[in-house]
């Protein structure tokens, strides 16, 4: 069963209405939340495909064909059958590069005609229409998780980094690009399981090391994934470094620059390996 929260804003995945597709399964609804709940970071033409509750293509352009583009580039092969979601109309030419792969659900705002025409001759595909999925969350939204025995009650975590609080710790500062970068990786590394690595390039996603039990296997991950597209990168943590060795890696794949919140009590190990090898890195402190 899928309860509907008393009051809930109109942005939420409980207010999205069906067009097309068969029952949504416990999966597709908790995955499609996890999509939103990334979607709404941006206000650029984004596209934000994701597969078991983890993002695996992020990308943002001029427009939302390009942006679609590159976020099924982020990562080919883990887009099929994964969730689209989408902060602009979906046209007929989005429609037709959808429908190249098998997607369990697109979410959009909203559908032209054509892109419903094209869309809908795949049977399995759920459609899914949400006019406000660009709505941020109240100001007094909270999260629940079940335990055995008992419920998790906090708030939603609306920070993300403040620009005035942010620490240059390195003797390299991150150009504009860079900086551009950096948010756009910090923003998708939040809303991946921890301990999380992303690594982006040009408002795209490259490389994500998602749910690791160490930062340095995440890394990793994340430059298996991104391969010769990892040069020139930066790369997002979402906790700080306990050692230097990720600051090494990064240095060996090509990662021209780094965010992270800072806090360890190793942190100038990894400072002076960023000077070492001529790495921008900031701290957020959150």
């Amino acid at each position: 069963a899928f309860y509907k929260e008393i009051g809930s804003n109109k942005g939420c995945i409980s207010s999205a209405k069906q067009l097309h597709g068969k029952e949504l399964s416990f999966n597709n609804i908790n995955d499609a939340n996890g999509a939103l709940e990334l979607l709404k970071e941006f206000e650029r033409p984004t596209a934000v495909v994701v597969k078991h509750a983890n993002p695996c293509g992020v990308a943002s352009d001029d427009n939302i064909l390009g942006a679609y583009i590159k976020a099924y580039e982020s990562d080919p092969v883990s887009a099929f059958g994964g969730i689209v979601a989408v902060n602009r109309e979906v046209d007929g030419a989005l429609a037709a590069e959808m429908a190249k792969i098998f997607y369990e659900v697109i979410i959009a705002p909203s559908y032209t005609e054509e892109a419903l025409e094209i869309l809908e001759k795949r049977k399995n595909i759920r459609l899914l229409l949400l006019e406000n999925i660009s709505e941020k969350l109240p100001e007094d939204a909270y999260d629940l998780k079940k335990v055995t025995g008992g419920l998790l009650y906090q708030n939603c975590n609306r920070e993300l980094v403040k620009t005035d609080e942010i620490k240059y710790v390195t003797e390299k500062r991150p150009t504009p690009e860079m900086m551009e970068d950096l948010i756009f990786a910090m923003k998708v590394v939040k809303h991946t399981k921890s301990n999380a690595i992303v690594l982006a390039k040009n408002c795209q996603v490259v490389g994500i090391g998602p749910g690791q039990m160490n930062r340095i296997t995440s890394l990793k991950i994340a430059i298996n994934y991104g391969q010769e597209k990892c040069k020139g990168a930066v790369m997002a943590s979402d906790a700080f470094f306990p050692f230097d060795d990720c600051v090494k890696a990064a240095a060996e794949a090509g990662i021209t620059a780094i965010i992270q919140p800072g806090g360890s009590i190793r942190d100038q190990d990894s400072i002076d390996a960023c000077n070492k090898y001529g790495i921008a890195m900031i701290f957020t402190g959150i």
